[in-house]
């Protein structure tokens, strides 16, 4: 089993939750975060005021998949969720040794599979 942890565009997320739905992955959680990386700040006017903006709004998106799905979920997210431009955001692939599903005690493979 895998963990994927995907850092987008908030503008980007309806984009990425269809096309995941489409190859059949509906279970994920979803986080509003900030961060920057190669953007650092910027400088915006607003209201006659200068303000310095050094965050900026993400979406974080984790899902754990069975192995055999990692790729083709990676691949959909990535191409959901680019634009081309600075700031698109990252994803990042995890191990994960177990998983229990708290209502039936399934583990492994059939706690994170919809059933």
């Amino acid at each position: 089993m895998k963990k994927i942890e995907a850092i987008i565009r908030p503008f980007r997320l309806e984009e990425v939750k269809k096309t995941l739905a489409d190859i059949g992955i509906e279970g994920m959680t979803i986080t509003e975060v900030s961060g920057f990386g190669r953007q650092r700040g910027h400088t915006e006017i607003q209201r006659g005021r200068e303000d310095n903006t050094d965050l900026f709004p993400k979406i974080k998106i984790e899902l754990v998949l069975p192995d055999e799905l990692v790729e083709i979920a990676l691949a959909t997210i990535v191409k959901a969720a680019r634009t081309g431009k600075i700031g698109d955001g990252r994803v990042f692939v995890y191990t994960i040794e177990e998983a229990v599903r708290i209502r039936t005690d399934e583990r492994g493979k059939a706690a994170v599979t919809n059933n």
